[in-house]
């Protein structure tokens, strides 16, 4: 009924412009009386998409009803909130986002969730974006590609939960030490593997995969910016090309969830080969992959690309 009633008043433009916001805060309101049917009686925990989800899930436990923004198999750059989805940010305890990733999100926590949002940006040291879209302070924000990072944002989570159910704050507390340790260990796979390599270059077709460059000593060349879906100028593959033939780079990344065709342009036109880099930015529907395993065959197919020893 709730639903059947927002997409009447959302049917109108200039409805919607002038009822929609009194209809959402109504909604609001009402939701703070309880959990939605659904989270069996737990309170909610909104990601905005999986590497947030993973970990959440991973600190909260059976302690919070886990709720991902972002489907499966979807780009989460390209997210659109659903009324439902905006409702369910306002709802929750806590929503758990990544600022500069998805603008709907962060349309949303500023409008309905100032007071139980957190931003991983917030607690970790964070990397200018790209040169070229470095504008007014912006910063990348694939900061989860970056273990030791990921492990700074694990400990904060585990402390917010803990402000918010302090009856149970040891077993947050706990468990986000738990997944310290382990991202601990596999930022030391990375130190290990990446050491003694033939090539520090790594081509990619989105920018993402700074955090991992910096942290490791490699440097990242994107074609495109943070943008995944942006199309780059044909004077900019005509420069990538010759720095892939003067560095010897051998391979052109593209990536699971966005659009191989610039990484595949570019590696015709310099005569090397593509290889899936994964952003770890979704899983796709049915997959049996999380976090540590997407990037553990990211390091594995970067030793290969790279001609470590």
């Amino acid at each position: 009924m709730i639903l059947t009633i927002i997409f009447m008043f959302t049917h109108t433009c200039s409805v919607r412009s002038r009822i929609l916001p009194l209809v959402l805060a109504a909604l609001l309101m009402a939701g703070a009386c309880g959990a939605r049917a659904g989270t069996g009686g737990r309170p909610r925990l909104t990601a905005a998409f999986y590497p947030l989800a993973w970990l959440a899930t991973q600190v909260a436990g059976p302690g919070f009803y886990v709720e991902n923004l972002t489907k499966p198999g979807a780009e989460p750059h390209d997210l659109e909130l659903t009324p439902r989805q905006v409702i369910d940010v306002g709802e929750s305890k806590l929503t758990f986002y990544v600022k500069g990733v998805q603008p709907a999100v962060d349309k949303a926590v500023r409008q309905h969730a100032k007071n139980h949002g957190l931003d991983a940006e917030s607690v970790v040291t964070t990397l200018p974006a790209p040169r070229d879209e470095a504008n007014d302070g912006a910063v990348d924000p694939h900061l989860w590609l970056d273990p030791s990072r990921f492990a700074t944002v694990a400990t904060a989570l585990g402390e917010r939960l803990a402000r918010i159910d302090d009856e149970n704050a040891a077993g947050y507390r706990a468990r986000a030490a738990q997944v310290v340790t382990r991202l601990n260990a596999l930022d030391a796979e990375f130190r290990t593997g990446l050491r003694g390599c033939a090539r520090k270059e790594i081509v990619t077709g989105h920018a993402a995969f700074g955090y991992l460059a910096a942290r490791y000593g490699l440097t990242q060349v994107g074609v495109a910016g943070l943008d995944p879906q942006a199309e780059p100028s044909p004077q900019r593959i005509a420069e990538m090309t010759g720095l892939i033939r003067r560095t010897g780079a051998t391979t052109v990344f593209t990536e699971t969830l966005a659009s191989p065709k610039t990484a595949d342009t570019l590696a015709r036109e310099a005569g090397v080969r593509t290889e899936v880099l994964d952003p770890v930015e979704g899983v796709r529907p049915g997959s049996h992959d999380d976090y540590f395993s997407i990037m553990r065959r990211d390091l594995a197919t970067l030793r290969t690309a790279l001609g470590c020893s």
